[in-house]
């Protein structure tokens, strides 16, 4: 991947961070787990994925399923980078006048399907990777993943089904940033050795550092990874990845910060010392 490219994706994926850290006030957003998919759904959309604006109901178009839906703001920046989605409409998140909320909605252009029950994207992606391949056409179906989502049974039974019809267009991608709400996965139900669990389900894997644009486009430069065979990317990523004061931390998975904190959060996301955060941490267990 030339220099240049890596840049571009760089300053996009930063932009997007900015857009994610403004949507975490006056009602907040899950923070953490957007800033660490970033990095991941711009490269997907900037080079490998076969979809522009104008094509988005074309049926020869690349799909992409958010199923950890909870990641949206990432997806919300990106629409915005991308011209698909007006900068000034990030304003009304969660405004009851406005689509725009904590999971994805199919009103809103680019959003393929409605998500936030784990687990269950995985199936509706399969789905549309098998109508493309009995209709013979060419198109990559992609379905992020979270973490703890693969708790999840419906998970490894979508794994069993895809691999049973040979859907080497479909595309498992999982943000792997270690964490499952405000517990770390290794702490809660131990997700490890994932890459040899997904083989022994009979995928095709990887695994890469997802904050790497050259890894990520070297990964997915020989899709598919295995003729008649389930792709699986395991990206590692860091929660709160791009600001310090909240990376890796637990507590800081869902945040709602005030506005003094939002400012003072851009400043260290452009290299400026840590924010000072007093707002209130969110814990369910």
């Amino acid at each position: 991947m030339q220099h240049k490219t890596i840049e571009r994706l760089q300053q996009t994926a930063f932009r997007v961070r900015k857009h994610i850290i403004r949507m975490s006030t006056d009602g907040g957003c899950f923070t953490g787990a957007s800033l660490s998919a970033t990095d991941v759904i711009v490269y997907l959309y900037a080079e490998f994925l076969n979809v522009t604006q104008e094509t988005l109901n074309d049926p020869n178009r690349d799909y992409l399923f958010l199923s950890k839906g909870h990641d949206v703001p990432a997806l919300y920046g990106t629409f915005v980078e991308l011209g698909w989605l007006a900068a000034d409409r990030l304003q009304h998140h969660l405004s009851a006048g406005d689509h725009l909320y904590w999971h994805p909605n199919v009103n809103i252009p680019g959003i393929e399907f409605h998500s936030g029950s784990l687990g269950h994207l995985p199936s509706v992606a399969l789905g549309v990777a098998l109508d493309c391949k009995l209709r013979g056409t060419d198109n990559k179906v992609v379905c992020i993943l979270g973490d703890g989502e693969l708790n999840e049974g419906s998970v490894w039974e979508a794994v069993l089904v895809a691999n049973a019809y040979q859907l080497d267009n479909l595309l498992f991608l999982v943000d792997r940033n270690f964490f499952q709400a405000n517990m770390p996965t290794e702490e809660l139900i131990p997700l490890e050795p994932l890459t040899d669990k997904f083989t022994a389900f009979g995928a095709a894997v990887k695994r890469v550092d997802g904050h790497d644009f050259t890894a990520l486009d070297e990964a997915l430069s020989t899709f598919p990874f295995q003729t008649g065979k389930l792709n699986v990317l395991i990206a590692d990523t860091r929660r709160g990845k791009g600001l310090p004061s909240i990376e890796a931390r637990a507590d800081r998975w869902f945040c709602n910060f005030t506005h003094d904190e939002v400012d003072e959060l851009l400043g260290e996301l452009h290299g400026s010392a840590k924010a000072t955060l007093e707002s209130e941490t969110l814990v369910v267990r």
